[in-house]
This record gives C-alpha cells, sequence and structure tokens, in this order.
C-alpha cells in the first residue's frame, strides 16, 4: 500500500473551572481541513442506528436552547451575564488510563497564564482511576453527559476544544461523535458588529461541518495517545517488541485493563464484527466519528519518538512503520523537546474495511494468538485504521525527550503530569497554548477583514 504523502517542515462529578488572564505571544501555526465520510463494513454506516445515540444527539442538539437556564453554583468561573469577559471557548482537559483531573495541574495554571479570559477551562472528572477499565465507549459516553452539563450550565459557550491525553485521546474521540450534530442552530444573538461578523463566519463554517454540543468545534489536541491500538510491534513499548511478549499481552490484557484492554488491542467483540478502534476511523452506525472529527477546524496529534514506555511513536502520530524517519536533534526555537512538525493534508479514501480476511484473522488472534496469526491481523488492522483516519489533514507534532534528566518518563513529561517530576516537558505545553492561541487569533483576523 502506499505510504500517505507528508507535507514535511522541519522547525461522580466534581466540575473544575479555570477563568483565564490574557499572556504570552503566538508562534506555532495550525491546519484544517475538510472532513469526508467513510463505509465502516456496514450497509448502515450513514448514520446513527442505536435508540442510545440518537438520545445524546438530541441532548447536544438542545445544547443551546437550554442555555437560557443556568443551573447549579458556578459564579466563580463566570463573568457578568451576558457581559464581554464571560468565556465563550470552552476548553476540555481529558486525562489518561488510572489517572484524575489533578493530573492537569500543571497544565491548568499555564493556561491561565497564556490564554485569554474568553476560555473556560474544565478538566473532566467522569472517568477517574479505575472507570478507565470499562470500555472506551462507556468513558466516551460519560464524557459526553459531562460536557453536555457544562454547555447547559454556561449560557455564553460559543466554542469548544479538546486537549487529551493518552487514552483519554480515545475517550474525546468517542465522546465528540456522540455530541456531533450535522448543522448549526444558529440561535446566538451578537452584541455589536464585530461580533455579528464573527458569528456570520461561525454560522457559515459550522453550518457546513457541523457543531459538537452545539458549540462551533475549533481545536483537537491529543498526546500521546494510541490512536491504532497498542498491538503490534513496539505500539506497547514496555514490551520491548518481543514477539512472545506481545503475543500474550492481547489475552492477558483484559485481566488488568477490562474491556477497554480488549479494544486497545483489538480483540473486542465477535469474530466477524469490526474492533471498535476501527469504527472509530469511520462514519458507521455507532457514530459518525470521522465527520466529528471532520468539524473542528484543527487536529493536531502530539507525539513522543521515543522514551514512551507506553504508547509508541507510530499509533501516537497516525504513521505507518514506512513512515517513520529519524527526527532531528535540535529543538524548535522557544519550545524544548518539542523536534518536528508535519502538515499532513487528507487523502481520498473510500475509508476503513473489514473484509473476510480479516474476520478470519481476528479469528485466529482470539482463539490461536500465536505470532503468526497476531501479525497478521494487526497488520490488516491498521492499514484499515490508517486508511479512515488518514480521510481528514492532521499536524502531527514529533517530541523528543533524548536530552532531558529523565527521557523514560515521556509518557508523563509529555502534558506535566506532576511538575516537579516531569517538567521536561514545559515546552510541549507551550506549544500547545500557542497553537490554542494562533487558532482563537485567526478567528478574529478573518472575520475583521
Amino acid at each position: 500500500m502506499a505510504s500517505a504523502p507528508l507535507i514535511h517542515a522541519r522547525c461522580a462529578y466534581s466540575p473544575r473551572f479555570t477563568a483565564n488572564r490574557r499572556n504570552g505571544s503566538l508562534s506555532s501555526s495550525s491546519s484544517s481541513s475538510s472532513s469526508s465520510s467513510s463505509s465502516c463494513c456496514s450497509s448502515s454506516s450513514l448514520g446513527f442506528s442505536s435508540g442510545t445515540n440518537n438520545n445524546w444527539r438530541n441532548q447536544g442538539l438542545r445544547a443551546q436552547a437550554m442555555s437560557t437556564t443556568t443551573q447549579g453554583n458556578f459564579g466563580s468561573s463566570r463573568g457578568i451575564a451576558n457581559g464581554k469577559n464571560e468565556p465563550d471557548h470552552l476548553l476540555v482537559l481529558v486525562h489518561g488510563i488510572l489517572a484524575s483531573p489533578s493530573d492537569w495541574t500543571y497544565v491548568e495554571a499555564e493556561l491561565k497564564k497564556r490564554l485569554g479570559r474568553k476560555f473556560l477551562i474544565y478538566a473532566s472528572s467522569s472517568n477517574t482511576y479505575t472507570k478507565t477499565f470499562a470500555g472506551i465507549d462507556g468513558a466516551g459516553k460519560r464524557l459526553a453527559e459531562e460536557v453536555m452539563q457544562v454547555v447547559q450550565k454556561t449560557e455564553s459557550l460559543k466554542r469548544i476544544s479538546f486537549l487529551a491525553h493518552s487514552l483519554g485521546g480515545l475517550f474525546a474521540r468517542y465522546a465528540v461523535a456522540v455530541l456531533y450534530s450535522p448543522h448549526s442552530l444558529g440561535n446566538a444573538k451578537p452584541n455589536d458588529l464585530a461580533e455579528s461578523a464573527m458569528l456570520n463566519l461561525q454560522t457559515a463554517y459550522s453550518s457546513k461541518r457541523g457543531m459538537i454540543a452545539g458549540l462551533e468545534p475549533i481545536n483537537f489536541i491529543t498526546l500521546a495517545t494510541p490512536h491504532l491500538g497498542v498491538r503490534g510491534k513496539k505500539q506497547l513499548p514496555f514490551l520491548l517488541g518481543v514477539p512472545l511478549l506481545e503475543k500474550l499481552a492481547a489475552p492477558i490484557a483484559p485481566i488488568f485493563a477490562g474491556r477497554t484492554g480488549s479494544q486497545l488491542f483489538l480483540t473486542d467483540g465477535k469474530p466477524d464484527k469490526p474492533p471498535l478502534l476501527l469504527r472509530m476511523a469511520s462514519d458507521c452506525e455507532d457514530g459518525k466519528f470521522i465527520s466529528a472529527l471532520g468539524a473542528f477546524r484543527s487536529r493536531i496529534l502530539y507525539a513522543n519518538v521515543s522514551y514512551d514506555h507506553m504508547v509508541g511513536w507510530r499509533t501516537s502520530s497516525i504513521r505507518r512503520e514506512t513512515e517513520l524517519f529519524k527526527p532531528p536533534r535540535r529543538s524548535l526555537d522557544g519550545y524544548k523537546h518539542v523536534v518536528d512538525v508535519d502538515y499532513c493534508p487528507a487523502i481520498s479514501s473510500d475509508g476503513p474495511h473489514f473484509p473476510p480476511e480479516a474476520a478470519k484473522a481476528k479469528e485466529a488472534a482470539q482463539n490461536e494468538p500465536s505470532t503468526k496469526n497476531t501479525v497478521e491481523y494487526h497488520d490488516i488492522m491498521e492499514e484499515e485504521m490508517i486508511h479512515g483516519l488518514q480521510q481528514l489533514g492532521w499536524k502531527k507534532v514529533d517530541v523528543s525527550f533524548h536530552s532531558a534528566m529523565w527521557p523514560f518518563f515521556a509518557h508523563n513529561n509529555i502534558h506535566v503530569k506532576n511538575e516537579w517530576l516531569h517538567n521536561a516537558g514545559v515546552g510541549v505545553v507551550a506549544h500547545v497554548a500557542d497553537s490554542l492561541k494562533q487558532q482563537e487569533s485567526s478567528q478574529f483576523i478573518t472575520a475583521s477583514l
């Protein structure tokens, strides 16, 4: 299969809000591309078919209609009602496996300094610790419900972005499909001419690409997320690429990580049914996953090129083995350990498929997990998932902690889980913040032209 072309550029809810003040400068860039639908091994892939998903979508469509009713006590994070200082951009932070909102303590503080008060930063708390083992789909639905609660209680919100770490990126991908609606409600009322121009721009964009939780989707950013699962050579690096360990890991994973484990190793479901991660690379009966991601103006992947013991470079950057390259050793100016940025345009594709040989390979991998069987199954699945996800354009940011004091903490360094232990990642967080700021600023610049 031909490699995807790359335009290479070297260089129990507990709501937690943070209202921000403006500071910092613009220096990074982001890309956007159009979305397209794909088929997912199913003749019913054009929309939702389950009552549960329809119910979630209806909640999303009602988000702005319910915005005139304020519920709960959110006074500390909200400005004067309908005032200029009230936040209108919701940034949802989603933690990874066996984690909690406290993982974002440093990031929240840094974003507070670098972003303007128009951002409402919310660290998700619906999938803490062992709840992350209950399945990507279950966690995604809980996250979607949590986001809807925030939207319904904060009437000033107009835009939404996601920043997710590790497994949280898969939760967020599922959640945005649950929250996706294909058309703008267009019921916001501008206060002045500038805001009216911005609203017209947003409405034109949103009516074409759709909305997330009734809001205009702006940024979807993941940090070291296993988008292609963890099955295959060095996709789960702490197994050291040893074939025997990788063969044994798949049947053992559900014991330690529950339903989530089988989904990450692509062994979930019956042999004749595509695994969840393959379905999530398409628009299918489970949800419009590609359309939802395609609604965002910018999709950015941050990936550790080495020293990440949990998530491999290929899966976190959505690349084939042949697309990996020797990363630069020098960091980009102003962003220590950020070594490279790729702008990858969308590639036309008919989307992922689950052919009969894939079903046979899956059954063999489930029943007789020999090295040959598991490799064959993984190769088929990886290629099909890439086919689906490359229908969208991605900005891929490569991170290398080779010169850090503790490089083997790369998985936690990339989002500074602990300010003292993982502070090698402060340059990455700065890059994320500036990417968010630039996308926000570009909207206002465009609206003023």
